[in-house]
This record gives C-alpha cells, sequence and structure tokens, in this order.
C-alpha cells in the first residue's frame, strides 16, 4: 500500500485518521480549481477628506441670527389676517372681564359681613398693624394666628412685642371689638368675645349686603357705556353695517343682563344667610 502523498495546500492526514468530513476534503482537493479557487476582491480605495470639503463647527447661532435665517430661508407661513371691524364690534372680551371683576369683588365683601352678628375672623387678618411710631405697617395675619372656637376668637401673635400694636389695632377698627389678655398664662395670647346676634346686627349686615349690591350694578353699568361708547364712536365713523350694529348691541344687552342676574342670585342667597343667623 502506497504512502499518501500530500496535496500542494493540504496537510498530510494518516489513513486512519481519515473521517468522512476528510473525505469530503480529498474530494474537494481533487478538483479544487473549482472549489477553492480564491476570489480576488478590490480592495476599497481610502477616502480622501479635503479640508476645504469638511464641515466647521460653528459658534450656536443666536436668537437674533436664528430669526434672521428663517426670515430669509424659511418659507413663508399663512398669514394671520388682522381684526376687521366686524370682529372688533362682535369683541365683548373688555365688557365680560369687567363684569367678573364687579362680582368678584362683591363675592369678597359679602364673604366679611358679620353673619347676623356672627364675626368673620378674615376682617381681623386683614387689619393694618402700626408696629413702631415711624409708620411701619404690616397686616395681623403676618404678625398673629386667629383662632375660632364659638364665639370666642383668640389671636395668637407671635412675638411678645407685637402684641399691644396688634391690640391697638382691634381696638381701633370700625368692628366694635374688645380685645382681653394678654394673661401670664398666655403672654401672646389676646381674646375676643364675639356678642351674640340681635336684631339690629342683622338689619345692619342686610343694609350692608344691599350697597354692596348697588356697587356691583354701577360697576356693570359702567361697563357697558364703555362697550356701547365705542359701537356707537364705529355707528358714526361708519367702520361696521347696520345690521352689524344692531346685533352686536343685542348681544352686549344679553352679556350684560347675565351680570346683573348673577349679581342679584348671590346678594339674594347672602341675605337669606344673614336673615337665618
Amino acid at each position: 500500500m502506497s504512502r499518501p502523498v500530500a496535496s500542494r495546500g493540504f496537510p498530510l492526514l494518516a489513513p486512519r485518521h481519515l473521517t468522512r468530513s476528510s473525505t469530503v476534503c480529498r474530494i474537494c482537493a481533487q478538483h479544487r480549481s473549482a472549489c477553492f479557487t480564491p476570489t480576488l476582491h478590490k480592495a476599497p480605495e481610502p477616502v480622501t477628506r479635503h479640508f476645504a470639503s469638511s464641515a466647521f463647527l460653528l459658534k450656536k447661532a443666536g436668537k437674533k441670527a436664528r430669526d434672521t435665517a428663517k426670515s430669509d430661508s424659511s418659507p413663508p407661513g399663512p398669514a394671520v389676517a388682522p381684526n376687521t371691524a366686524t370682529d372688533e364690534i362682535y369683541d365683548f372680551s373688555v365688557l365680560e372681564s369687567n363684569i367678573l371683576k364687579a362680582i368678584e369683588r362683591l363675592t369678597h365683601k359679602l364673604s366679611e359681613l358679620r353673619a347676623g352678628g356672627r364675626f368673620n375672623p378674615s376682617i381681623l387678618e386683614s387689619l393694618k398693624v402700626q408696629l413702631d411710631k415711624g409708620g411701619a405697617n404690616a397686616k395681623l395675619r403676618d404678625l398673629a394666628q386667629v383662632v375660632t372656637r364659638g364665639r370666642t376668637i383668640s389671636v395668637i401673635v407671635g412675638e411678645e412685642d407685637h402684641v399691644r400694636p396688634v391690640s391697638s389695632a382691634i381696638l381701633a377698627s370700625a368692628h366694635s371689638l374688645n380685645p382681653q389678655g394678654p394673661s401670664p398664662d398666655a403672654p401672646t395670647t389676646l381674646t375676643i368675645q364675639i356678642p351674640p346676634p340681635t336684631g339690629e346686627s342683622r338689619r345692619a349686615a342686610i343694609e350692608d349686603a344691599r350697597k354692596f349690591s348697588e356697587e356691583a350694578t354701577a360697576a356693570i353699568r359702567a361697563a357697558r357705556q364703555t362697550q356701547h361708547k365705542k359701537m356707537r364712536s364705529m355707528e358714526l365713523e361708519k367702520r361696521a353695517r347696520p345690521d352689524d350694529l344692531q346685533k352686536a348691541h343685542k348681544q352686549m344687552e344679553e352679556v350684560v343682563r347675565k351680570g346683573n342676574e348673577e349679581v342679584k342670585r348671590i346678594v339674594d342667597g347672602a341675605k337669606r344667610v344673614l336673615e337665618s343667623a
């Protein structure tokens, strides 16, 4: 038996070590021109990047530069049409805002009423306290805490030096309050006893509610007058059609009517609370 001869490019294998894979390799060795002919690939040419075509690192543009670039290169967006005379005559935003402010003031004043003789502690918190003779003032809420227990109000002052100025401010207010204290056990606490409600205090509170209602109605009336003047000016300048003026006038009256109804509803509810207290 002849010794196996190593083919060019293949290792010499002993016959006993030939496996199925080795047999396949021998077959391939006989036809290596078809199976193992190397394929030559052309090496990619190196990419040469010239400095002239390289990107520069630029400083971040400011807002003004961005706006200028946008105006120069960006396509124009849809133009916003200015308000026409017709749009202006149907604009009741100022009227509605003034009516809302009048209602908010009314609600705030009604909340501070002494309901049937029961004192609202928030009135104390809004009092101005003169801290020294130089005229330095502060709100009571910044100097003390107001605590209500039934018909007794405790004013707990943060600093002992402020007890006397706080007591003087309460005495000088228009609410007929007489603070008591402080005591050795509570050197920073003032006590106020609220008298029970009487018929006179109820009538006074209801009268105050009526005055607040008139103030709110007058504010709504002034807001309507301002809107009416604007519409009248546009009518004289012939900036709006008569039909639009007539429709806008009706809408204005509707806005005013709803505002007055809201004032009446709020005041009537407050009066019922005051009368039943």
